[in-house]
């Protein structure tokens, strides 16, 4: 089994856990502090904290829940 998993939130954010870093376009790296067991990821694009989700999928209307074949 991996040391990250990434699960698809119902019309809401990956969910991120385990072992990862983040880094922009660039190759630079998103501070996230160690102890995070844990982040969010936006799928929505309304987020004011992108890539980061902030909730904002819960006004933006935003739909999506695909499922694993």
């Amino acid at each position: 089994m991996a040391d990250t998993n990434i699960q698809m939130r119902a019309n809401g954010p990956f969910l991120v856990k385990g072992s990862f870093t983040v880094t922009d376009s660039e190759g630079n790296e998103f501070n996230i502090p160690k102890d995070k067991p844990a982040i969010s990821l936006c799928r929505c694009g309304a987020s004011a904290n992108r890539p980061f989700c902030d909730g904002a999928h819960k006004t933006a209307n935003f739909e999506s829940d695909e499922k694993a074949s």
